[in-house]
């Protein structure tokens, strides 16, 4: 499985004091992660998000707790963005900390945590106050048959709401509209979409990108340095072709 980039990964598991001399576990022993298809969404939306919001706390699999001072019964949604927060690790999200909830939460299905994406994490979520909640069927087939396998929701008086959506590139595309882009399914991963309609590539796109980009470099060199030894060699042949035939 892909390793996290730092400002997505939870840091080490253990328990954190804070001046209301309640410890606040940092793990709850779960993975991030129930298979591939769950792990390389969450990750690729990891890292799409950082390059679109690069001053913005996007974190994955970090335990939450909305209240101070009760340190029971934390969430843990699979990718949370937190606008305006900064990119410094966190142990753990604390809401009364940070000064407000994540803008934006994501949860991947999986076979185990669907029926909790649908029910009680939403009812969790409206009651902490996250503006946005999102959920993503990766491997297709884990939400029950006719349920979309992307759902975008926003809050309003308390309760989620879809919402609206448009046929775009062969599929529904939502707008979210406290990151400012467009998201659609792609495959197995989220593809979004920035405000001047350029897919955000993911760093996986990148990295080939930029491979292709040395191999060409290199060719090219090659190209010329080949063709400068040529133009030096038969430069050579014409010097000793004029000492042996002297005017």
């Amino acid at each position: 499985m892909p390793t996290p980039t730092p400002a997505a990964a939870a840091t080490a598991a253990s328990n954190v004091r804070v001046p209301d001399d309640v410890f606040y576990p940092c793990s709850d022993g779960r993975p991030m992660a129930e298979n591939m298809w769950q792990a390389r969404a969450i990750l690729n939306a990891v890292g799409d998000l950082e390059a679109t919001h690069p001053r913005a706390l996007v974190a994955a699999d970090i335990l939450m707790y909305p209240e101070k001072g009760n340190n029971k019964n934390p969430i843990a949604p699979d990718v949370l963005v937190g606008l305006g927060l900064g990119t410094h690790n966190r142990s753990s999200y604390f809401v009364w900390k940070e000064g407000k909830p994540p803008d934006w939460v994501l949860e991947v299905a999986s076979p185990s945590t669907q029926a909790d994406d649908l029910g009680v994490k939403r009812r969790r979520y409206a009651e902490i106050g996250v503006p946005e909640y999102w959920m993503f069927d990766a491997k297709g087939g884990v939400y029950p048959p006719g349920t979309p396998r992307l759902q975008g929701l926003k809050l309003a008086d308390g309760k989620y709401i879809p919402l609206p959506w448009q046929l775009a590139d062969g599929g529904r595309t939502i707008r979210s509209e406290v990151l400012g882009l467009d998201v659609r399914v792609d495959g197995e991963l989220l593809r979004f979409r920035d405000a001047a309609g350029r897919d955000i590539p993911h760093r996986n796109e990148i990295e080939a990108a930029a491979g292709r980009a040395e191999a060409r470099a290199e060719r090219e060199a090659a190209a010329r340095s080949a063709a400068e030894a040529r133009v030096a060699e038969l430069e050579a042949a014409l010097r000793r072709s004029g000492d042996r035939h002297p005017l």
